[in-house]
């Protein structure tokens, strides 16, 4: 049997533990809190930039986003966090890439860069949905292809004669 001042200590580290741990949850939280604010305030002042850089008056966006003048206003000084749908909304208004400003929003992470990528987010033709299938299966290829590459071998492909 453990004695009572044993007993009693345990008791007082786990409690210690306890509290480190609390403590550590609690600045996590705070870490988080200030991860999303920065997300809210990144998205706000992009969509400003955007239609600055357009020329478009934040009435005439608010008007072709199908958003309120108020509601916009507080997404653009950070105030609001808005869903990927008023994205969607904005971007369509601002004639953007949604997926722009889901990546600056932080819910789709970056891609990377290329001609094809652009190529494929710039084409005013394609839904959103489209644009993403295609870029999924263009780096599904990608990554098959770069598990096969030889060290040494040539890449290029000749084009089809005529």
């Amino acid at each position: 049997m453990t004695s009572s001042k044993e007993s009693q200590s345990k008791t007082e580290r786990s409690a210690e533990r306890v509290g480190n741990a609390v403590e550590h949850v609690g600045q996590v939280v705070e870490q988080a809190g200030l991860v999303v604010g920065q997300a809210v305030d990144d998205i706000g002042s992009y969509i400003r930039s955007q239609r600055e850089g357009a020329q478009v008056s934040l009435r005439q966006l608010a008007r072709t986003a199908g958003v309120s003048n108020p509601y916009l206003s507080q997404i653009e000084r950070g105030l609001r966090k808005p869903s990927a749908e008023i994205l969607q909304q904005i971007a369509r208004g601002l004639r953007i890439s949604a997926e722009a400003l889901y990546v600056k929003a932080g819910i789709l992470e970056e891609r990377p860069e290329g001609a094809v990528t652009d190529a494929v987010l710039s084409d005013v033709t394609l839904t959103e949905r489209q644009k993403q299938v295609l870029l999924d299966v263009y780096q599904s290829f990608r990554r098959e292809n770069d598990q096969q590459v030889v060290p040494g071998a040539s890449t290029h492909v000749p084009e089809e004669e005529e």
